[in-house]
């Protein structure tokens, strides 16, 4: 089968598009024909092996997890004999890293059935970004109706389902954005939105119970002050630094709530099947729905990395295969 290979860390110039060996059926596993594929920053953190605490897992010096992207949309193509959820021909949507290739395998319990009303690019879009966006809100900042919730970054991969999350569970949304993106997160339900070209939101008066922050623009000490006294910041986005990079903030976080009532919280995404379930019956619901900026065959993979890693993307960026 032809997938995205890279045998050395660096640039998105790595990626070679190449023969390899189609994936070996487990019993407890589904084989799955690859429609569509979603790349995230993980992507490129594992491309650049940056920052460096990655690499333990992915390889020192050269990658062992040499194919890259995580979110997949197909068609199963065959079920090992433990299988039961799932049959020959079934459109599924899921977790699966390697994702950048004509097929993947894996665990059935990585994916769940495509989303009836979901194109096959559109719900490749969903797993990522929008359990990232479910778990910050509703598991680490345990989100309530009618509370105020601010998310920073609206415009990417997590804050497009962030705002649309936050507007089923009741909340009154503010969106964080720039100019251009302004009339797009009104779109997808925002109350009321700043363009932070033109305004620093941790300077205001206003104050939130939650506060998702895609983008790590602002230091920790002025997303606490933003708090109202029992507010949460829920901290997605990556930080900088070559070794540790997001941990660092993260560790910054922990320390810094200890003082007060204001809790300053990290995450890590852990996809679990019953979150792509409940996605799924939002998005048949009409209730949210993924944001895709462009879409890439499988062959230019490494110009869908380069956009991504400009951080102008609107919502997310998809391969086709």
């Amino acid at each position: 089968m032809q997938a995205i290979v890279y045998h050395r860390y660096g640039s998105p110039d790595v990626l070679r598009l190449e023969e390899v060996d189609k994936p070996t059926l487990k019993d407890g596993d589904v084989l799955v024909r690859v429609r569509a594929a979603a790349v995230n920053p993980l992507d490129w953190h594992l491309i650049r092996g940056m920052p460096y605490i990655v690499r333990p897992t992915s390889g020192w010096r050269t990658p062992k997890r040499n194919i890259p992207g995580v979110d997949v949309a197909g068609v199963v193509e065959a079920v090992g004999r433990d299988v039961t959820a799932f049959q020959p021909g079934d459109e599924v949507f899921g977790e699966k890293s390697r994702a950048c290739a004509e097929y993947v395998c894996g665990p059935a319990k990585l994916f769940t059935h495509k989303p009836v009303n979901l194109t096959m690019e559109e719900a490749a879009a969903v797993p990522v970004g929008a359990v990232t966006a479910l778990q910050a809100l509703r598991d680490k900042g345990k989100i309530k109706a009618g509370q105020k919730v601010l998310i920073n970054g609206s415009s990417g991969g997590v804050g497009t389902f962030a705002v649309q999350l936050a507007k089923a569970f009741g909340a009154e949304v503010t969106a964080v954005c720039s100019t251009p993106n302004l009339e797009l997160v009104r779109s997808l339900g925002a109350d009321h939105v700043i363009d932070y070209t033109r305004k620093n939101f941790t300077r205001g008066k206003e104050r939130y119970d939650l506060v998702v922050d895609n983008a790590g623009s602002r230091s920790l000490i002025a997303m606490k002050r933003v708090l109202t006294p029992n507010g949460t910041a829920v901290l997605v986005g990556a930080s900088k630094g070559n070794w540790i990079g997001p941990i660092a903030r993260i560790l910054g976080a922990s320390q810094l709530s200890r003082f007060g009532s204001k809790k300053l919280v990290g995450m890590l995404t852990d996809i679990q099947p019953e979150d792509l379930a409940f996605l799924k019956e939002l998005i048949e619901a009409g209730k949210i729905a993924p944001v895709i900026d462009r879409t890439y065959p499988l062959s230019e993979t490494a110009d869908a990395i380069r956009y991504l890693e400009t951080m102008r993307a609107r919502g997310k960026v998809v391969i086709t295969v």
